[in-house]
């Protein structure tokens, strides 16, 4: 018989615990409810006289009380999930979810008695099951999201690739040849197709590097080169406005640590800023050493309309211009300033500005240099090798004689397939560089092709590829296979020559 000294024994160790409590004799009888059991159960100690829980029909039913009863043959701890006994069932209110951990104690004749230990885990498990839901709803979000900016990407790039190819090559050759009129609708066609163009790989990068999605490709590069390289593109509109645009070197060449990509995406959109805001004046670029941080500093200014102070704190949200007259007056998105800090900060830098309205603007921004490279001895050689043989790899034939179209004064091109590429071409000397369409349908055939071409090339000739992919992990791949270059649909001829020139060798 349960003595008083044990019943005030377990009252001071579980009369206080907010989980329900309740201790069993070797007979299945309850002796000790605590107030939390009662609250839970909806059953004082008293009610329970007649009750055992060796005979509960629900516990049998489940195999659970063999799992009580084996506490009593020795086992230290045994523990029962979703725990329901007859008592619970007879409520009106849902069963809760239950833990019950099942221990033996002994009083001080010695008597083991079984203490039944009820954890309420429903609002644990219920949180879970939501967050586990909300988390699949995450990932299937993130997933329909990617596979539409991919599928986007694919079905754009191409035809706006055939659009811009042909619309310059018609402007070039009709040049002569039609009237006035004519060659503004073609200009308008070009121009559209480009401005298209550009919305809609700003926008597809944008939400790549808002996703968490891009993903650098780290190297040491040449800044004073990659901008050497990316003002021919702005310099026709310059032209167009009479403005200078200049630059301002401290040094032949300064080697920073960056991803090319993210370096020549974050000038061209300060360049062409630069240039679509000034009227009259100039527009230079400058880059100078801070060795002291060991960071590369460049500064793009102009002499513009310059930035009011409040429009200041909002340059950097995308979308955004000062003023629906800016909006109307100038072309563009209001991406290109968000995307070029965004780009300058993965790469471990700044981007500051100083402007005043009327008078200007500099932008500043930072890269961590190459300490090895600092201050490397620059070659001047400038004998270039002219090779004018291409083998390009194309299934579909579309990009070939677009591409042959490009370089009709400049190179030859022979085209194969990808089945009828042989490893035998690899050993002709005879062509200065491989040109490879990649359609995402043969994409892992194209790695193992650029990889073959890498390894067994006796020569070590440059390898251009070109696809409408744009997702830096698989542009990578491509990369890591051993390509040079990578041109992303669509392109113009001025990007196809910029690659070809780049990669010869010298």
């Amino acid at each position: 018989m349960v003595t008083t000294d044990f019943l005030k024994y377990v009252s001071l160790l579980y009369d206080k615990v907010r989980f329900p409590v309740q201790v069993i004799d070797q007979n299945g009888k309850v002796v000790y409810t605590n107030e939390a059991y009662t609250i839970l159960w909806g059953y004082h100690l008293e009610e329970l006289a007649e009750y055992s829980i060796f005979n509960d029909n629900v516990l049998k039913e489940n195999k659970n009380v063999d799992k009580i009863l084996s506490v009593l043959k020795g086992k230290n701890y045994t523990a029962i999930d979703y725990y329901e006994d007859s008592l619970l069932r007879s409520r009106d209110y849902a069963i809760p979810i239950l833990r019950t951990n099942i221990f033996t104690i002994n009083d001080e004749d010695d008597a083991t008695y079984i203490v039944m230990y009820h954890e309420d885990q429903t609002e644990m498990l219920l949180t879970e099951k939501e967050v586990k839901k909300a988390r699949d709803a995450s990932y299937e979000s993130e997933r329909l999201k990617n596979t539409f900016l991919n599928v986007l990407s694919h079905e754009l790039r191409t035809p706006l690739n055939i659009i811009l190819g042909y619309s310059s090559l018609i402007k070039e050759n009709l040049n002569d040849k039609i009237g006035p009129e004519d060659k503004i609708y073609l200009d308008n066609l070009h121009s559209g197709s480009e401005r298209l163009f550009k919305s809609i790989t700003q926008m597809l990068e944008f939400a790549q590097i808002e996703a968490g999605n891009y993903t650098l490709n780290t190297e040491t590069i040449d800044l004073i080169g990659i901008i050497q390289n990316c003002l021919p593109e702005h310099q026709k509109q310059a032209n167009e406005k009479n403005l200078e645009l200049k630059t301002n070197f401290s040094h032949k060449k300064i080697y920073v640590d960056a991803d090319i990509q993210c370096v020549e995406n974050a000038l061209n959109s300060l360049i062409s800023n630069a240039v679509k805001f000034t009227h009259q004046g100039y527009v230079e670029v400058e880059v100078d050493i801070l060795q002291e941080k060991k960071l590369a500093v460049c500064k793009v200014k102009d002499t513009g309309i310059g930035i009011s102070t409040k429009y200041l704190d909002h340059l950097y949200q995308p979308f955004s211009q000062e003023d629906l007259n800016v909006g109307r007056n100038y072309e563009g998105n209001g991406l290109g300033l968000a995307l070029a800090k965004r780009y300058v900060e993965k790469l471990g830098g700044s981007l500051l500005v100083d402007s005043i309205k009327g008078v200007g603007s500099t932008f500043i921004f930072t890269l961590p240099l190459n300490q090895s490279k600092v201050f490397a001895t620059v070659s001047n050689a400038d004998d270039v090798k002219r090779i004018n043989r291409i083998l390009m790899i194309d299934n579909s034939g579309e990009t070939f004689e677009l591409v042959k179209a490009f370089l009709k004064n400049s190179f030859t091109l022979v085209n194969h397939s990808i089945r009828e590429f042989k490893l035998e071409f690899i050993q002709n000397g005879s062509y200065s560089h491989f040109i490879f369409d990649v359609d995402k349908n043969y994409w892992q055939q194209g790695i193992l092709i650029c990889r073959d071409i890498k390894r067994n090339d006796p020569f070590k000739r440059p390898i251009i590829i070109i696809s409408s992919e744009y997702i830096e992990d698989k542009i990578k791949e491509f990369y890591q296979a051993g390509a040079s270059k990578f041109l992303i649909k669509p392109f113009g001829k001025a990007d196809l020559t910029k690659i070809i020139l780049e990669t010869t060798e010298v």
